[in-house]
């Protein structure tokens, strides 16, 4: 296998499991969970020529880094987790940034203007400003953890109204035409 590590990683990672399913080793009625852990906090946006975030711009770093950020940003891990059960993620989250300074730095490695970062986000940069405890959390996919309970190989078994691969539903043929006064009440004009 030979491509970048992320292109690399997941193929393999598919072939893993594919000959894993193959040869039948993969016991069924089994659950085993994990956390993951130690994520980076940004990659290289090879397209853009720039930093990104793997998880996203909020996401405090791990404490012992903060001083990396000025010298080697992409070895800086993050302080986010993902809960697993049988390679299938149930659950993730991260500590968010709660340190006004810090948000900033993350703010101009990505890339984005002390403007642009005020226009977006002013409300939680003057939150910050104040003081805001520690505080981070975590979101679990109902729907995914009731595909592993039922055994489905698809999450789309488990889904009350699952949407095509076009993004629509079959069940209440969504999305559907919105009426002109909705659009004059949200000020949205539509042009072709």
């Amino acid at each position: 296998m030979a491509d970048s590590p992320k292109i690399t990683y997941q193929a393999l990672g598919f072939l893993r499991l594919a000959i894993a399913e193959k040869l039948k080793i993969i016991p069924s009625g089994k659950f085993n969970f994990l956390w993951v852990h130690d994520f980076p906090l940004f990659e290289h946006d090879s397209r853009e020529n720039r930093l990104s975030s793997v998880h996203h711009p909020f996401t405090m770093p791990s404490a012992g880094q903060i001083a990396e950020l000025e010298t080697n940003p992409l070895s800086v891990l993050s302080q986010s987790y993902d809960f697993v059960c049988n390679g299938i993620e149930l659950g993730g989250g991260s500590i968010r940034i709660n340190d006004l300074e810090i948000q900033k730095k993350i703010f101009s490695l990505l890339g984005i203007s002390d403007q642009e970062a005020d226009e977006k986000f002013g409300f939680l940069l003057k939150a910050l400003a104040y003081g805001a405890p520690p505080h981070g959390g975590i979101a679990f996919g109902l729907d995914r953890i009731m595909m592993i309970m039922q055994g489905c190989s698809s999450i789309r078994d488990v889904i009350a109204f699952p949407k095509t691969q076009r993004g629509q539903c079959v069940m209440s043929s969504a999305p559907g035409a919105v009426l002109n006064d909705q659009l004059a009440e949200l000020a949205i004009n539509i042009t072709l």
